[in-house]
């Protein structure tokens, strides 16, 4: 019955038979036949279904926090039986936004892997507020993320202090010049992550903070798609130096020289609060804190 209730918990968080399913890589009738065989199992009805949406009864409601708990219960079991053996197994489903995802993640989880080889993982990329949403629909056991997360029922840790630069190609006026004050910034033409993304947030943030003209911008949904805009001469951008520390050594690009302006910002840990970490979680949190 494990797998059971972890199928209807799937549907009563995703509040569709549908994604539940693409979630679970199972077909939509075979998750329907699962949930009838609880509700006959239980002489009751769990959810209200409609072409529009699914709707837990009285009784769905009732079943979703108890199945929860066995859930949460077998879980522990887990943990504390691995303890036990001084053995780390299991899945983990980490979800990171780009500049994690594409640039600090790999090396951790490469070295995670090596020191616990008998532990999976399935690794989701996607922008900031896709991950918190991601984290909050449980379809996701943690997420790393850059930038400001609004206050919701996650537990929020921050485990890195990332550094940003204003960047330009080499020939940038911008880039000649030996110290570039606020006044130069105005009037320029700005690449951009899409809206959902750390990144652009903090760029946003920083052009109402100092009230400036933006002459025209470009939007991309990748880091990449930013830097080659960058480096092809497009405009200037605000980027994680973990993205271009590569071309800044190769003189591809060029960091604007400010003047006492310094950019920095927060990498965080999103996990649902409350929630015991399996000992593989635990120990892949640990991980990431020594950053």
């Amino acid at each position: 019955m494990l797998e059971a209730f972890k199928l209807f918990v799937t549907v009563y968080e995703q509040k569709s038979f549908s994604r539940a399913a693409a979630l679970l890589h199972l077909s939509q009738p075979g998750v329907s036949v699962h949930v009838q065989h609880i509700e006959a199992e239980l002489g009751a009805k769990l959810f209200h279904r409609t072409p529009k949406q699914v709707k837990p009864t009285q009784a769905g409601e009732l079943f979703y926090r108890k199945a929860k708990q066995i859930l949460s219960l077998y879980q522990e079991a887990q943990q504390e039986i691995q303890q036990l053996q001084g053995t780390v197994s299991g899945r983990l489903k980490i979800g990171a936004s780009f500049t994690i995802g594409e640039y600090l993640l790999p090396k951790l989880l490469a070295e995670y892997a090596a020191r616990y080889p008998s532990v999976s993982a399935e690794v989701t990329i996607a922008n900031t507020e896709q991950i918190n949403q991601a984290v909050r629909a449980n379809e996701l056991d943690v997420g790393l993320v850059e930038g400001d997360v609004p206050p919701s029922d996650l537990h929020v840790e921050p485990f890195y202090k990332d550094e940003l630069v204003l960047v330009a190609a080499v020939d940038h006026p911008l880039a000649r010049l030996k110290s570039v004050s606020v006044d130069h910034l105005h009037d320029q033409v700005w690449i951009f992550r899409e809206s959902g993304s750390g990144t652009r947030a903090y760029s946003d943030r920083l052009i109402r903070q100092w009230e400036l003209r933006v002459a025209h911008s470009y939007v991309f949904s990748s880091s990449q798609g930013v830097k080659e805009a960058v480096a092809a001469g497009l405009g200037i951008a605000l980027l994680s130096r973990l993205i271009v520390g590569k071309e800044l050594a190769s003189g591809e690009l060029a960091v604007i020289p400010m003047a006492k302006q310094r950019f920095s910002r927060d990498f965080c840990v999103l996990k649902p609060a409350g929630e015991p970490a399996s000992r593989a979680l635990q120990m892949f949190l640990d991980r990431v804190k020594t950053l």
